[in-house]
């Protein structure tokens, strides 16, 4: 391996998502990629395959999957420079009512997935004094959303624990970038309504239309290229010195706003948006 070449590991890159378009700009800075994802959907990645992109089976929610990859790529470059904790699926539902197996899962993989492939990867870094860990948060995990609380506190939970790595690791040398995505066009928001369609609500039957809405909020039209934020994201990481966060898309001004706002305004501006604005 190069040593001038960063080996950068990538989680969830499935074709459509925004891991996809990491692994293009990673590669277009001259880095060597390796694109990983669940067993069996490698066959998604076969387009991305090249000199400097190796598709890679990897599922963050287990042990001994983060293990192997991780010592797949060691053996094979001898490091491990930047880690991209990407991996995600969504939960859109009333916390009342969403099933409790549907929250489990949105843990497993969007935080307990990330900690697993730090915990995989960090001892390396450290030993090398060199290293770069980027975790996937959202605006919403800063800013909750009615509809999809599971999600929201997620995200919120990778919050912090990149503020806690990011001072755990720095006597190693290495950086944790916490990453705020906006409303990004990805194929998040279609997977979220196919699970809607699984789903039935009692006590909130009458809100069925709200709830969908809220499962395809993200994808307007207005939303954020996904290859334009990956190459955003991707630059600042390899910088010299890169930042402790990163926060970029469409509708971040709006959720920096509602983020300063006082708690009254937050629920008459989300409960007017959702739905939720009338007594029943």
């Amino acid at each position: 391996m190069d040593d001038n070449k960063k080996v950068v590991l990538i989680t969830g890159c499935a074709k459509g998502g925004i891991g996809y378009e990491y692994c293009k700009a990673f590669a277009d800075h001259g880095c060597y990629v390796f694109a990983s994802d669940l067993p069996g959907r490698l066959s998604e990645l076969a387009d991305l395959q090249s000199d400097s992109i190796e598709p890679l089976e990897l599922d963050v929610t287990s042990d001994q999957s983060a293990a192997h990859a991780t010592s797949k790529i060691l053996s094979a470059c001898g490091r491990i420079d930047v880690l991209v904790n990407n991996a995600g699926v969504g939960g859109t539902g009333p916390l009342a009512e969403l099933n409790l197996d549907a929250i489990r899962r949105a843990w497993e993989v969007n935080t307990l997935g990330q900690l697993r492939m730090v915990q995989a990867v960090a001892p390396h870094m450290s030993s090398r004094r060199s290293g770069r860990i980027v975790n996937m948060g959202s605006v919403v995990g800063s800013v909750p959303t009615p509809w999809a609380g599971s999600y929201c506190a997620s995200k919120a939970a990778v919050h912090a624990v990149s503020d806690a790595l990011r001072v755990e690791l720095r006597p190693f040398g290495v950086h944790v970038v916490k990453v705020r995505p906006g409303s990004v066009r990805s194929n998040l928001g279609r997977a979220n309504e196919e699970r809607l369609g699984r789903q039935e609500w009692r006590l909130y039957k009458g809100f069925e239309a709200a709830i969908a809405e809220r499962a395809r909020a993200s994808q307007g039209t207005k939303a954020t290229d996904a290859g334009i934020f990956a190459r955003h994201v991707a630059r600042k990481v390899l910088s010299p010195r890169p930042p402790r966060e990163i926060a970029f898309g469409h509708m971040t001004g709006l959720f920096a706003v509602l983020a300063w706002s006082p708690a009254w305004v937050r629920d008459w501006f989300f409960a007017k948006r959702f739905g939720l604005d009338k007594k029943l």
